[in-house]
């Protein structure tokens, strides 16, 4: 295990073999990365207080935060936070404790809170601010802070989300292979 990915407690990080983490990001405690999950510089992934799972094809950009809310006498499974497939975490994001479901786009510098749910196909713009609980659903784009639904996705944007996934596997395999280069 590297400097950046850390054991807490008896938990430690169960990353796919085709993952990139980049050396200036942090993984720690009990998280788990499927395939082809990439995290880029100066994120941070803690799943000290709970479990973090991250699908295959899904990106963490540049900045975020990605945390958690302790199990407890009236919340026995806490906030965990589970992220699905091919989810584009935009920069400077923050999810704490939601469930994300697969081909999202959560937009620049937004915020997650505990229990919000955020169904499967759905773009969140830039800046925006989901609370505690909310619900997110399927096929649309959602705005401000707090979040609003604004309008259905068209089907231009709905195969965007997918693009926007694979595109960074893309990337990724680009730095991977610079990285292996330059290491000898």
């Amino acid at each position: 295990m590297t400097h950046n990915i850390r054991s807490y407690l008896e938990h430690r990080p169960q990353i796919d073999s085709s993952c990139y983490i980049d050396e200036m990001a942090v993984v720690i405690g009990e998280v788990s990365l499927a395939e082809n999950v990439s995290v880029w510089p100066f994120a941070v992934i803690r799943g000290d207080v709970d479990s973090i799972q991250i699908g295959k094809n899904s990106n963490v950009q540049d900045h975020c935060m990605l945390h958690v809310s302790h199990k407890n006498a009236s919340k026995p499974q806490g906030s965990p936070l589970i992220i699905g497939e091919e989810v584009t975490v935009g920069h400077h994001v923050n999810l704490h404790g939601c469930r994300i479901g697969d081909r999202v786009l959560v937009g620049i510098n937004s915020i997650i809170l505990d229990d919000a749910i955020i169904e499967n196909d759905v773009m969140i713009g830039a800046g925006s601010l989901v609370p505690p609980r909310k619900v997110l659903k399927s096929g649309y784009l959602y705005v401000g802070q707090p979040v609003q639904q604004v309008r259905p996705l068209t089907e231009k944007e709905l195969a965007f989300l997918s693009y926007s996934a694979l595109h960074y596997v893309k990337v990724m395999n680009q730095h991977k292979l610079h990285q292996n280069e330059h290491s000898v």
